[in-house]
């Protein structure tokens, strides 16, 4: 039991809570506040969230277009992706109201060592191995934060001994005021600048990572990207990278032999997690993790084999620096399905890979156009197919496939286009792909 925790949510009874965005992440917060005693109102753009979800609570709903007009309350708690600094916060702020967020409060509530984990690529696979890890070497772990399961409705039963693992993105971090014990950044390169005003601010918004360690923290960076290179945690830091391989093994411990994910980017993960809990858990706790570790969904995914050909579901590559890394994770040239809603990054050090890494460009979304124009600036551009949507992508592909070809969906770009989020792109495309094994088994 966590009294800290308790004394929290007593403070809530009778004051008024304002919760921004009422979605699945968010739905178990607006149940703990009001189950707490406090008088909650929920804003949410959505005018047709269905509201017998929420008559037994007795909230308040603000729905639709102006559901940002005068947002007051003792409490607010942002969603992640509301910018801090949006105007309905700094009026908010004005009028007395301390603004926060979920995540922010678990790490004032949190009990036990928090695992952070951020980067522009792996941070999911990342957090991963290190829950793993732990769990394989006799820890309880929490699990949570950008990765799906929000945490602080759990930290009442959180123990000292337990360990945390959370998943944070830069719309987390921006304005988070604490910092993880253990942080990992796993690497940085250009992303989310259709949300953040520039790099500067992107980089800055990961760095607060390790902003508010102490000295007796622990930071885990990547050697061998330039721009985590240049960071240093604020007590004792360790940078991963090929400087820890020697004949094939890293630090003395894992062969990369063992590691079943395919792709350097994953020995960097791998690498990233074994650095975070070596001395934590036991080396052998280490060992069985990598060799279980298969992977997790939607991250160079292997689908199915079909008529000889191969089919990954990497939905989760929503940017250019994702689908270049997952190119290099494959032998050969794959028929590449990508494109969606773009993050204001180029796409140009993508394009230069297509003629040495894609056989056919099969292009879907809103961007089409833009990666169309990067590819046909690169000599030896491979063939461009022009799709209406993932389902033609899919079709197409099949009938332009050789046995031992692989068709590999990497978008390099967002789903928002078409989809809610990348899982239900990523599914849409397993489904597709079922069904072309089904209609091959009846041939």
């Amino acid at each position: 039991m966590n009294p800290a925790f308790y004394t929290y949510i007593q403070s809530l009874a009778g004051r008024d809570v304002t919760v921004i965005g009422a979605g699945v992440s968010n739905s178990p917060l607006i149940r703990m506040l009001c189950s707490g005693g406090a008088r909650v109102t929920v804003r949410d753009r959505n005018p047709a969230l269905p509201r017998e979800e929420w008559d037994d609570l007795g909230i308040e709903l603000r729905l639709g277009e102006n559901y940002l007009d005068r947002v007051e309350g003792d409490v607010v708690f942002r969603t992640p992706g509301m910018r801090p600094d949006h105007t309905a916060l700094d009026s908010a702020r004005a009028s007395g109201s301390r603004v926060t967020s979920e995540m922010e409060e678990f790490f004032t509530l949190c009990p036990c060592p928090i695992f952070g984990v951020t980067g522009s690529d792996g941070k999911t696979t990342t957090t991963s191995l290190i829950a793993d890890m732990l769990a394989d070497g006799g820890r309880m772990v929490h699990l949570g934060g950008n990765i799906g399961t929000p945490l602080l409705t759990s930290a009442g039963e959180m123990s000292p001994l337990d360990a945390c693992v959370v998943e944070l993105s830069s719309f987390q971090l921006m304005d988070m005021t604490r910092s993880p014990h253990v942080a990992v950044i796993t690497n940085l390169s250009p992303n989310h600048l259709d949300w953040h005003l520039d790099m500067d601010e992107y980089t800055a918004a990961k760095r607060r990572l390790l902003d508010f360690q102490t000295a007796d923290d622990f930071a885990v960076l990547n050697g061998d990207n330039p721009a985590t290179a240049a960071l240093r945690g604020r007590g004792r830091t360790k940078y991963f990278g090929g400087h820890t391989v020697h004949d094939g093994v890293i630090d003395g411990l894992l062969p990369i032999s063992d590691i079943r994910l395919p792709g350097w980017y994953n020995v960097e993960n791998v690498m990233a997690a074994m650095s975070a809990v070596r001395g934590t858990v036991s080396d052998e706790a280490i060992l069985e993790t990598v060799r279980n570790f298969v992977g997790v969904e939607h991250r160079n995914q292997w689908v199915a084999t079909v008529g000889g050909v191969h089919y990954y579901n990497n939905s989760i590559g929503s940017s250019p620096a994702r689908t270049v890394a997952t190119l290099h994770a494959h032998v050969g040239r794959v028929l590449l399905i990508a494109g969606g809603r773009d993050k204001k990054v180029p796409f140009d050090e993508m394009a230069r890979l297509l003629p040495d890494h894609v056989k056919v460009l099969l292009l879907i979304g809103e961007a089409a156009s833009q990666i169309e124009a990067a590819a046909r600036r690169v000599p030896s551009c491979p063939p461009i197919v022009l799709c209406e949507g993932l389902a033609e992508a899919v079709a197409q592909a099949h009938k332009l496939t050789a046995p031992g070809d692989t068709v590999l969906l990497s978008p390099a770009c967002t789903a928002f286009d078409q989809y809610r989020n990348f899982e239900e792109r990523g599914r849409h495309f397993v489904e597709l792909v079922g069904e072309l094994h089904r209609s091959e088994g009846k041939d």
